[in-house]
């Protein structure tokens, strides 16, 4: 039986919306029922470097008004805060919060839990053949989230 390339970009989207979906309510269930991807994206490219609304516009690929609104769930939600800037006293500086420091790190143990749970699944070797497999299609480094290049679609 032969697939087709839409049958494999599905079958990826689908694998990404299940570890995605099952980290969002690993969340939810430990207190966090507020947090969606984006909000992580978000937070990881502020605390790479991304100050601003503009910058983190940029390196989301995204208009400064929707890095704007996400920035105000965020700052709403207590995971970044905005700092007066001590070298311009007229422009805010966004800063990850310890909150939201440990929103990602829970995240990351859920991520970490989901990937042993699909070794437990579908055993060590096929999983370690998969990773090996996706690596070879999309190169040595995974995407860098918060760089430039990952379009958003989910804004809150």
């Amino acid at each position: 039986m032969s697939r087709s390339g839409a049958e494999l970009a599905l079958l990826l989207l689908g694998a990404y919306r299940r570890m995605v979906d099952e980290v969002v309510a690993g969340l939810e269930s430990q207190g966090y029922p507020d947090v969606r991807p984006v909000h992580d994206f978000a937070m990881r490219a502020i605390a790479a470097g991304a100050d601003s609304a503009s910058e983190l516009g940029r390196r989301m690929s995204v208009s400064k008004q929707a890095a704007a609104k996400t920035i105000a769930v965020l700052v709403e939600r207590g995971y970044v805060d905005r700092e007066t800037d001590p070298d311009d006293a007229r422009r805010k500086r966004l800063e990850v919060t310890p909150l939201g420091f440990e929103v990602m790190r829970a995240g990351e143990a859920l991520f970490e839990d989901l990937r042993e749970s699909f070794e437990r699944e579908i055993g060590a070797s096929e999983l370690a053949s998969l990773e090996a497999a996706l690596k070879t299609l999309v190169g040595d480094s995974a995407v860098r989230i918060e760089a430039p290049g990952w379009v958003a679609q989910e804004l809150d």
